[in-house]
C-alpha cells in the first residue's frame, strides 16, 4: 500500500469531525437540521459539479442510463449522516458522537469485505481483526458508560440516539461500496461525486419540503446565515472530499483498512474538538474513561489497518 493513500484515508476521517461541527453552525443559523443538512449537501452538490464541468467530466452521465438503478444510490446515506451528526453533537459530544459513527463504519466494513458485499472483493478476518473489532466495541462501551449525568435527556434512557449513531456510521462503507460500482461504469470520480451528492440534496429537500407542510420542522430562517462563521460553510467541502476520497480508497486498499484509517483521524480529530472547545462546541475534558475508550477504539482501528 501507498503512504499516500494511507495518509489520504487519514485525512478523509479529519474531515469528517470537523464537517460536524462546522453543520451545527448551519443548524443555529437556519434553526433546523433538516435545513442545514440540504444547505450543507447543495453547497457539496455545486462544489463537485463546478469541478466536474471544469474538468470535462460531465460529459460521461449519459452512461448513467446504463448502470443498474442501485448504483446511483449510494448518495441516500449522506443525509442520514449529515443530519445524525447535526442532532447528536450537542447532546453526546464530538468524542462521543465519532465513536459511535466509527462503531457502526467499522463493523459495516467488516461485513463488506468477509461477505464480499457490493461488488467488494471477500476477504475472511482473521484473528487480528477480529480482536481490532472488539477493541472498538470495548472502547465505545467505556465511552457511552462514561457519559455523565449533564447529557440533556438523560443518554441512558435515550438509547434510541445511541442506535442512530451506529446506524449512521454503518451507511458509510454501503455508501462508499456503492459509489465504487458507479465509478466501474463511468470510470470519472468527480461525476460519481457529483451523482452522489445529487441525490443526497434531492433527497433531504424532498424530506425538508415534507416536514414543514406538515408543521414537524420550522421553516428554514436564512437571513441567520448573516450572522454565521465564515467556517460554518466548510460542511460542504469536507463532505465532497470524504465522500470522493472513500470510493476511491475502497477498492485500492480495501473497506476495513479504508474505515480504521479514516476513523483513526476521525477519532482523535473529536477528542481535541471536544477538550478544547473547538469551533463553538461545548468544553468535555478528557477524563480516565474516555482516555480509555480513545485508546481502545484507536487501538483496534490499528490492529485492523495492521493484520
Amino acid at each position: 500500500m501507498e503512504t499516500a493513500l494511507l495518509g489520504a484515508a487519514l485525512l478523509a476521517g479529519c474531515l469528517l469531525a470537523v464537517q460536524a461541527s462546522a453543520n451545527l453552525q448551519l443548524n443555529r443559523a437556519v434553526g433546523t437540521p433538516y435545513g442545514a443538512s440540504t444547505l450543507q449537501l447543495g453547497v457539496a452538490t455545486g462544489l463537485l459539479a463546478v469541478l466536474a464541468l471544469a474538468t470535462g467530466a460531465l460529459g460521461v452521465l449519459a452512461r448513467t442510463a446504463d448502470v443498474p438503478v442501485w448504483h446511483l444510490l449510494g448518495g441516500l446515506a449522506s443525509p442520514l449522516y449529515i443530519t445524525s451528526g447535526i442532532l447528536l453533537f450537542p447532546r453526546l459530544g464530538a468524542l462521543v458522537t465519532a465513536g459511535l459513527f466509527v462503531t457502526g463504519q467499522m463493523f459495516a466494513s467488516l461485513g463488506l469485505d468477509s461477505f464480499g458485499l457490493l461488488g467488494l472483493a471477500r476477504e475472511e478476518p482473521d484473528a487480528g481483526i477480529v480482536a481490532g473489532a472488539l477493541a472498538v466495541l470495548a472502547g465505545i462501551t467505556v465511552i457511552v458508560r462514561g457519559l455523565g449525568g449533564g447529557v440533556p435527556g438523560g443518554t441512558r434512557t435515550r438509547p434510541g440516539w445511541l442506535a442512530l449513531g451506529l446506524v449512521a456510521g454503518a451507511a458509510l462503507p454501503v455508501q462508499g461500496a456503492v459509489n465504487a460500482r458507479l465509478r466501474a461504469g463511468l470510470d470519472e470520480p468527480l461525476t460519481v461525486a457529483a451523482v452522489s451528492f445529487t441525490v443526497a440534496t434531492l433527497t433531504i429537500a424532498a424530506l425538508l419540503l415534507v416536514l414543514t407542510a406538515t408543521r414537524r420542522t420550522p421553516r428554514p430562517r436564512l437571513e441567520g446565515l448573516r450572522a454565521m462563521p465564515w467556517w460554518g460553510w466548510l460542511g460542504g467541502a469536507c463532505a465532497a472530499a470524504y465522500v470522493t476520497g472513500t470510493f476511491l480508497l475502497l477498492p485500492a486498499i480495501g473497506a476495513a483498512v479504508t474505515i480504521a484509517l479514516t476513523v483513526t483521524g476521525q477519532q482523535l480529530t473529536s477528542a481535541v474538538i471536544d477538550h478544547y472547545g473547538l469551533f463553538r462546541m461545548p468544553r468535555r475534558p478528557m477524563d480516565a474513561s474516555r482516555l480509555l475508550g480513545l485508546a481502545l477504539l484507536l487501538g483496534g482501528a490499528v490492529t485492523i489497518q495492521l493484520s
